[in-house]
C-alpha cells in the first residue's frame, strides 16, 4: 500500500502541472522589449510568476528564453475580474546608490529614471501591502587577504545587482556593507546606528558571530538571511533567522526520501566504487536502510566485478537506476566504462544514472554520458548557462565591475547574491513582517539559487530540493519538491 501510495502521489503530481498549463484565462499579449525578464513583465501586470508561466507552457521547456519582439500570454491574475476595468498608476523606480564604510570598491550603476507601469488592482496571492523603502545590511569579509574575502565580494557584487533589478519594481533600497573578517569583533559594527536602522541583514559568515547578530537582529526587529556554511543549530532559538544553507544531513534525508518517492517502481543498484576519499558511502547505508524499511529490492555489485556477474545485479524487465557511493570523477570515469560495456552487450538492460551535485562540476566532461543514462542528479541550485536570465546577469557583472565571475565555482556566488537580493527584498515589500520565504509567497523566479523554507523551531532554514535530470532526447528538466 505504501508503495501504490508514494506512485500515485508522483502520478498526481504530474496531472497537476497539466492542468495548470492549460487552464490560464488569457487577459491581453504582451511584446516583450529588450532587457526585460520574466520577473519584471509578471511585475508590471500585477501577476505571479507562476500566473504568467502557466499561461505561457513554452517557458517551462529546458533553455527557454525570453526573447526581444516575443508575444506572450497575459493572463488575469487569480482573483480578478475579467470584466473589470483597471485602472494604471505610473511608479517612479529609483534607488539609493548602496554605501559601503570598508568593503571594496565597486562600479556603482548609474541610475537610470525609468517608469513601471503596474494595475492598481492586485492579485489575492499578493495582497498584503509591503515597504517600497528597504534598508538593507551586508555583514560578511569583504576584502581581497585569503578565498573567503573574494567569494563574498563576488557574492556582494551580486546582491548589488540584485538591488538594481528591483529598483525596476519601484522599490526604494539603501544598502550598508562592512568588512567582517574571521578575527573582527562584530559587535564594534552593531555598535552603530545605522546597523540599528536595517531591515534586513545579510551575514555572518562564520559561526561564531551567529549569535552575537541574532540577539542584536531580534533587539531590532530585523530579518536576518545567513547564506551560507555555519554549524551549530541557532536557527532554531531565533524567530528572525532565514538559514540559507542545508547541512549535508538534511540534504541527505530529503533525498533519500525524494529517491524513494520517484524511484520506488525501479530497480535499484548500487556500485561500490571503494573510494576511500569518499563520504558518500555513508549516504548509500541510509539509502539502504530506507529502501529495506519500504521493502524495496536492491542489488550490490562493484567495479572490481566481472563483467558477467555485474550484469546479473540488472534487472531486464525494469528499468535500472544506478547509485554509486562516491562523488569523484575518477570512479564516475570508471563507472560509465563499465555501463558502456554492459549496455552494447546487453541491449536488453536500461538503465538510468543517479549523481550528486558534485557532479555538476563536470558536465562539460560527461554531458553526453548524462543524457546517454538518463542522469538525475538531486541539487539545491542549477547554473543554466544557456539561460536569459543568466546571461543577462553575467553580462551586467561584467560590465559593472570589467571581470567575469569566478568559473571555478559552484553555485555561482554573485548569481547566488543576485537571486538572495530579489527573493528576500521582493518578498520583504510584498508581506512586510509576514514574510516567511514559504512557497505560497513565491514573488521571483530565480536564476539559480530557489529558495523555499518551513519553520524550524522558532526561525526559518531553506528546504528547496530539486532533481536535474539530462533526458535521453538531450532535454534538461528540473524536477522540484
Amino acid at each position: 500500500m505504501k508503495h501504490i501510495k508514494y506512485l500515485m502521489m508522483v502520478i498526481m503530481m504530474a496531472i497537476f502541472t497539466t492542468a495548470m498549463a492549460q487552464n490560464s484565462t488569457i487577459r491581453t499579449n504582451h511584446k516583450v522589449e529588450k532587457s526585460e525578464t520574466i520577473f519584471g513583465i509578471a511585475k508590471k501586470y500585477g501577476i505571479t510568476i507562476e500566473e504568467l508561466i502557466k499561461a505561457n507552457p513554452v517557458m517551462n521547456q529546458p533553455g527557454y528564453e525570453l526573447k526581444r519582439g516575443e508575444t506572450i500570454n497575459i493572463p488575469y491574475a487569480k482573483g480578478q475580474d475579467p470584466t473589470t476595468k483597471t485602472e494604471t498608476k505610473t511608479v517612479p523606480a529609483t534607488t539609493t546608490a548602496p554605501a559601503s564604510t570598508t568593503a571594496p570598491a565597486t562600479t556603482t550603476p548609474p541610475t537610470q529614471a525609468k517608469t513601471t507601469t503596474v494595475p492598481t488592482t492586485k492579485p489575492t496571492t499578493t495582497a498584503v501591502a509591503g515597504k517600497k523603502e528597504v534598508k538593507v545590511g551586508v555583514m560578511l569579509p569583504l576584502h581581497d587577504n585569503d578565498g573567503d574575502g573574494r567569494r563574498m565580494v563576488e557574492y556582494y557584487r551580486g546582491l548589488l545587482l540584485g538591488v538594481d533589478r528591483v529598483k525596476k519594481d519601484g522599490i526604494t533600497v539603501d544598502m550598508q556593507a562592512w568588512n567582517v573578517p574571521i578575527d573582527a569583533d562584530i559587535n564594534t559594527v552593531l555598535n552603530g546606528k545605522e546597523a540599528a536602522d536595517c531591515d534586513i541583514i545579510f551575514g555572518p559568515l562564520y559561526t561564531k558571530m551567529v549569535k552575537p547578530l541574532a540577539d542584536f537582529c531580534t533587539k531590532n526587529d530585523i530579518m536576518m538571511v545567513i547564506p551560507f556554511s555555519i554549524s551549530g543549530n541557532d536557527v532554531e532559538n531565533y524567530s528572525n533567522i532565514y538559514q540559507v544553507y542545508q547541512p549535508q544531513e538534511d540534504f541527505d534525508r530529503q533525498t533519500i526520501k525524494n529517491f524513494i518517492q520517484w524511484f520506488n517502481n525501479y530497480h535499484v543498484v548500487i556500485i561500490d566504487c571503494e573510494d576511500e576519499k569518499s563520504t558518500k558511502g555513508d549516504f548509500t547505508k541510509k539509502l539502504r536502510a530506507e529502501l529495506d524499511n519500504y521493502a524495496l529490492k536492491y542489488s550490490l555489485t562493484s567495479l572490481k566485478t566481472n563483467d558477467k556477474n555485474f550484469a546479473k545485479a540488472f534487472s531486464l524487465s525494469k528499468q535500472n537506476v544506478v547509485v554509486v557511493n562516491t562523488e569523484h570523477s575518477p570512479s564516475l570515469n570508471a563507472t560509465l566504462a563499465k555501463l558502456n560495456i554492459l549496455t552494447e552487450k546487453n541491449t536488453d538492460i536500461s538503465v538510468s544514472l543517479f549523481g550528486y551535485k558534485e557532479w555538476l562540476m563536470y558536465t562539460k566532461v560527461y554531458l553526453d554520458y548524462y543524457y546517454k543514462y538518463d542522469a538525475y542528479i538531486p541539487t539545491y541550485f542549477y547554473y543554466n548557462e544557456v539561460s536569459a536570465d543568466t546571461k543577462w546577469v553575467e553580462r551586467n557583472y561584467k560590465k559593472w565591475f570589467e571581470k567575469d565571475m569566478m568559473a571555478d565555482a559552484l553555485p555561482r556566488f554573485a548569481l547566488t547574491g543576485f537571486d538572495h537580493a530579489c527573493f528576500f527584498i521582493g518578498g520583504y515589500t510584498q508581506f512586510g513582517k509576514n514574510f516567511n520565504g514559504g512557497k505560497g509567497q513565491m514573488t521571483y523566479k530565480p536564476v539559480q539559487s530557489p529558495l523555499k523554507f518551513r519553520n524550524a523551531g522558532k526561525g526559518h532554514k531553506n528546504t528547496n530540493f530539486m532533481f536535474v535530470h539530462y533526458k535521453n532526447d538531450r532535454t534538461i528538466e528540473s524536477v522540484n519538491y
